[in-house]
């Protein structure tokens, strides 16, 4: 991973629309069932939309019922950072990208094996790549 990029919300409000503003900079979401990725099927691999970085690969998602994209297992852990968050009344684990710091979602310990975890993640803070995968 090469250095952290750092950008003010102006620069970012320039480069993102609304929505991914609201939900990458200012750690809000999307509602259930909305995301262009939610109901996304093809092969490739999810990128940062802030900073284009490698998060996620279509061949680890899975139907969570939940209404946002969902999956087992980030490409490399060392591309999300994980932090503890407070927020909302509950304690819950959030996503961020490990290059940006863009808030990508949270996860939960209730997935498919073999990890058992649940990337909850936004459309809003990704962008697609088709790719062959494996």
């Amino acid at each position: 991973m090469s250095g952290k990029i750092k950008k003010t919300d102006e620069q970012w409000r320039e480069e993102l629309s609304e929505e991914q503003f609201l939900v990458t900079r200012k750690k809000g979401t999307e509602r259930a069932f909305t995301g262009k990725y939610h109901n996304h099927h093809e092969k490739g691999i999810y990128v940062c939309v802030c900073c284009g970085q490698e998060l996620f690969r279509f061949s680890k998602k899975f139907d969570s019922g939940t209404g946002w994209p969902s999956f087992w297992d980030p490409i490399s852990r060392e591309n999300v950072t994980e932090r503890v968050d407070h927020s909302h009344g509950m304690t819950r684990t959030e996503v961020l990208c490990s290059k940006c710091d863009a808030h990508l979602g949270h996860v939960f310990p209730d997935g498919p094996r073999p990890t058992g975890l649940r990337y909850c993640i936004n459309s809003a803070s990704l962008d697609f790549r088709e790719a062959d995968e494996e």
